[in-house]
């Protein structure tokens, strides 16, 4: 193994006490893998072992908390007990190596298809028409409190099914991000208005999955919060904004903060006039006060190595582990060079990519790298 990369090979320990074998984290993937009723499927478990053996924490895709929260087709379900004998499963197949198996749950808001959600009753901090035509329906005060309550009784489930620990979705432009941003809150209720309004329904959900874990959890369960610096919208997410969340969120006593980015080392657009990159802003913002989760297009050991020189104490992979799944083994070994950092056309079987996942790769221009025969990044 290369010296630069032994830093991703050092464990570390939780402020719940979880304890983390290396630093490489499987960042939470939409996979269209579950079952239709969201229970845990076959695919979906050969999936996830074909990928269990390496990275010290694996984060499963969003589970919907609510049956009106799903977002996409084959999304797993953590809105009813019913889900947890499959949850069970699956926990066994991610913890079959020595991860920590984390739930991420979620709730779409105005990013869910109608013909998903009961009634096409698609809901949100605030009603609007979405760049797609959905007429989206504000969410009363009561509704908001029982999604509080939901993000709860998912944190149930997931100590129950036997998780380590849950991942609290805020990013990505799904329903608890919407109520953070003044793009898309324009409620004028507790819940909306000025910044320390619209960090009220973040808050709370962390404050109540913390709750839950409290009175549920027999042994060490983490909690992580993902969220997305910035939108590209007008009244959208700035890095100013996205620093009220940091400061409240530090406050809060999680196990980690997980930035979501498309590229590591991409730079602020707005809202801060530091040059540097976003994760190397946020780095200092939170200062050593709760671990941060770093991710972004890292596919070759070498990329993995530039990124650990800003600081950041987890690597997350994401489409990297689907391309190569045996990733952090390689990098252990020192066989970097065999790392495969594209996409084949022949490579379903061998990469154990069921079909939906694979159609929506191959249909999806951009998503993912691919190359001709002859290349390998």
């Amino acid at each position: 193994m290369k010296k630069e990369l032994t830093a991703l090979f050092e464990p570390l320990s939780l402020k719940s006490g979880v304890q983390l074998n290396n630093r490489v984290v499987m960042a939470p993937m939409t996979h269209f893998l579950s079952n239709d009723d969201g229970t845990i499927s076959n695919d979906e478990l050969r999936y996830y072992a074909h990928r269990a053996e390496g990275p010290g924490m694996i984060i499963t895709a969003c589970a919907n908390v609510t049956p009106n929260g799903k977002a996409f087709p084959g999304q797993p379900g953590a809105d009813r007990d019913e889900t947890i004998s499959g949850m069970r499963e699956l926990v066994s197949t991610l913890k079959s190596h020595g991860a920590k198996a984390v739930l991420q749950i979620h709730h779409g808001g105005r990013a869910c298809p109608p013909d998903l959600v009961p009634n096409h009753d698609v809901v949100a901090p605030s009603a609007s028409t979405t760049e797609g035509g959905i007429e989206v329906r504000e969410l009363s005060t009561d509704e908001v409190e029982g999604l509080i309550k939901a993000f709860g009784e998912a944190t149930r489930r997931a100590i129950e099914a036997g998780f380590d620990g849950v991942e609290i979705h805020g990013a990505n432009g799904y329903l608890i991000q919407q109520f953070f941003s003044a793009h898309t809150n324009k409620r004028n209720d507790r819940f909306g208005g000025s910044i320390e309004n619209r960090l009220a329904f973040p808050l709370a959900i962390v404050d109540e999955v913390k709750k839950v874990v409290a009175e549920h959890a027999k042994s060490p369960f983490l909690v992580g919060y993902r969220l997305s610096p910035e939108e590209p919208e007008a009244e959208g997410i700035t890095m100013e904004d996205t620093f009220g969340l940091l400061d409240a969120l530090t406050e809060k006593n999680l196990d980690y903060i997980h930035i979501s980015l498309m590229e590591f080392w991409s730079k602020p657009r707005r809202g801060t006039e530091d040059t540097r990159s976003r994760i190397e802003i946020i780095l200092d913002r939170i200062a050593g006060r709760v671990p941060v989760i770093g991710v972004g297009s890292i596919y070759s050991a070498e990329d993995a190595a530039k990124a650990m020189t800003s600081g950041v104490p987890l690597l997350a992979l994401a489409r990297e582990l689907i391309i190569e799944p045996h990733w952090v083994q390689k990098v252990k070994e020192g066989k970097e060079e065999e790392i495969q950092t594209v996409l084949h056309k022949d490579d379903q079987e061998r990469l154990v990519i069921p079909n939906g996942l694979w159609n929506a790769i191959v249909n999806t221009p951009g998503w993912f790298p691919f190359a001709d025969e002859s290349q390998n990044r």
